[in-house]
């Protein structure tokens, strides 16, 4: 397992991109939680109430012989609204915003590269607002946000937000995909 690379990726709602990035190959886990901001171990309700800094993050174990860093930011900018600050849809706030946290300087180098690439493309109608910063910390996410969408497929939620963007990975990216 020491072949295995890190990346963390905070794009809206944790349980939207858990459920996406779960259904590609090469990714070994993802965990939900939160990253960026300066309080430890904080809660679902303080990184909600936005005061804390974090955002709620996931964290992807990949293995980089069957899908490559460059590869999972693609999914990652085409699947969540990379020009929107501090909001995902109906989601509003800090905790809400677009951003990679690089483990590595060629992480760094790749996803300024493709954010530039994608930028200057013009595929979205407005700049790509996503931070990358370097990782600082990341705090796992309480149990109950854990494989959230396998659990409440018919919630609402789900439904509305989670399912179109699995459509979408299936669509887009149905090469890479588990199912």
């Amino acid at each position: 397992m020491f072949d295995m690379e890190i990346a963390t990726l905070a794009g809206g709602c944790f349980w939207c991109l858990d459920a996406i990035f779960k259904r590609l190959k090469g990714v070994v886990s993802v965990v939900p939680g939160y990253s960026g901001g300066k309080k430890e171990n904080p809660s679902y309700d303080e990184v909600c109430s936005g005061t804390t800094g974090h955002a709620e993050t996931i964290q992807i174990v990949f293995d980089p012989k069957i899908i490559s860093f460059e590869k999972l930011l693609d999914v990652f900018f085409h699947l969540h609204d990379p020009t929107s600050p501090n909001q995902q849809g109906a989601d509003i706030g800090p905790q809400y915003r677009s951003q990679i946290f690089y483990h590595s300087e060629k992480q760094k180098q790749i996803a300024k590269k493709l954010k530039e690439k994608l930028d200057k493309s013009g595929v979205f109608n407005k700049p790509i607002v996503t931070k990358i910063t370097p990782f600082t910390n990341f705090y796992k996410a309480e149990d109950y946000h854990i494989n959230y969408y396998e659990r409440n497929k018919s919630s609402p939620y789900c439904q509305i937000a989670i399912n179109p963007k699995i459509q979408k990975l299936m669509k887009n990216y149905e090469e890479y995909t588990t199912c």
